[in-house]
């Protein structure tokens, strides 16, 4: 830094930045940092959920088509008109074809071009934000038949349950951690990565025996909702454990950014994919948020259609993180169990 530059932050009262380590924080000064930090992290959590989920727009639905569209050019004019031009239609022979689209999670939605009375067939369960903007096809073409294939239950008529329960296990993951690293530090490495693992196993069956079996909110099945719950807790505990080796008190906040921020918002949970913003979609299904998501409503909703790469990218991300959490722990000698 240059003499001018040295003198200007001197007479700001600056002080160097090797002397912010050394600089003796008093209770006020800690708090206003402190405070000003909590408003930006809540800023950016404003941020990015106004920006994802406040105005859900069309950018790409994936249909199914089935007859030719120049015959009925109003009915797919109107389709259009009401996604914002956001279909994208892929044709198929039949209509069975296209329903099997449909239960593959191809395309969102199928419209019939060659039946007597057109009809659109949507799947509240593969994203009700989706079928919910495309049955208004029906009232700007009256013509137009509506036939919801995958109805989601009485119980989670919004379709939001499963983002829910999602959602609890990411804030019981990192707020156990930073509590138990606060209230009953000392533990050592290897009684952490216990810690973790019983954190998850068990904390992942109790809300899944509370959301299924006791509450019957949704048609959980037990063992493999725990299993894909367990692993969001396993990689968001590892994360949190991770970041406080690295950066000690503060790893609240590249928890809290990581998972809450960005994960949470682009999850598709609470806004199908094909309504977020672009880089939003983009990430969603490759975060630990949105392929918890994912793998859950297939585990509930498409039994017979899942898919491995939400299972496969979950747990990645969970292996990846708890080894990085024990490798660095070891490499710095230091336990996340440490305050």
């Amino acid at each position: 830094m240059t003499a001018v530059g040295q003198r200007a932050k001197a007479a700001l009262g600056l002080p160097h930045l090797p002397g912010l380590r050394r600089h003796r924080w008093s209770a006020t000064e800690r708090a206003v940092v402190i405070s000003l930090l909590a408003m930006v992290m809540g800023s950016l959590f404003v941020t990015s959920y106004s920006l994802a989920l406040g105005d859900p727009v069309p950018h790409r639905i994936d249909a199914a088509l089935v007859g030719d569209p120049a015959r009925n050019a109003s009915t797919v004019d109107a389709a259009e008109r009401i996604a914002h031009g956001g279909l994208a239609f892929h044709p198929y022979a039949s209509v069975p074809a296209a329903l099997h689209a449909i239960d593959e999670q191809r395309v969102y939605v199928a419209l019939d071009l060659t039946s007597a009375r057109p009809t659109l067939y949507v799947a509240s369960a593969a994203g009700a934000s989706v079928a919910r903007v495309l049955e208004q096809v029906s009232a700007a073409d009256p013509a137009v038949r509506v036939i919801d294939t995958h109805p989601l239950g009485t119980h989670d008529p919004s379709g939001v349950d499963i983002f829910y329960l999602m959602l609890v296990a990411t804030i019981v993951g990192f707020t156990t951690v930073l509590q138990v690293r606060a209230n009953a530090g000392g533990l050592s490495l290897r009684r952490w990565t216990a810690f973790v693992v019983a954190l998850a196993s068990v904390a992942s069956l109790v809300f899944t025996v509370v959301e299924g079996p006791l509450l019957h909110r949704l048609d959980l099945p037990v063992l493999e909702s725990w299993g894909i719950l367990a692993l969001q807790l396993v990689a968001v505990a590892s994360f949190t454990s991770l970041v406080a080796v690295l950066a000690g008190r503060w790893a609240i906040l590249p928890s809290w950014l990581f998972f809450v921020v960005l994960g949470n918002s682009s999850s598709g949970g609470a806004v199908a994919p094909p309504l977020l913003p672009g880089p939003f979609a983009f990430v969603s299904q490759w975060l630990p948020s949105g392929a918890t998501v994912t793998a859950l409503r297939e585990a509930v909703y498409f039994p017979a259609y899942q898919h491995a790469r939400p299972i496969a990218v979950l747990g990645t991300w969970a292996a990846v993180l708890f080894a990085a959490m024990i490798l660095v722990s070891h490499r710095l000698r230091r336990s996340p169990g440490n305050p």
